[in-house]
């Protein structure tokens, strides 16, 4: 898979975000365990995400637990 650029956010548990619309993949990286890749996440999601003063809690109430995922680094 092609690298994803990601943006900061401003969380408290939130590093940086981004997302490849072509492929649907939601990149996280979190400040305490890493990078992570969500997979077939719409992109209305994504741009929620985006836009959101709280990314930790918009991840924890739209998006953890509700896409397959997997750890791919701590860059």
């Amino acid at each position: 898979m092609t690298e994803i650029q990601r943006q900061p956010v401003s969380s408290s548990d939130i590093a940086s975000i981004g997302y490849d619309a072509t492929t649907e993949t939601l990149e996280i990286e979190f400040k305490a365990t890493g990078v992570y890749r969500y997979f077939s996440v719409p992109k209305n999601v994504w741009e929620e995400l985006a836009r959101t003063p709280s990314p930790g809690k918009l991840f924890r109430q739209h998006i953890k637990g509700k896409y397959a995922w997997e750890k791919v680094g701590r860059d």
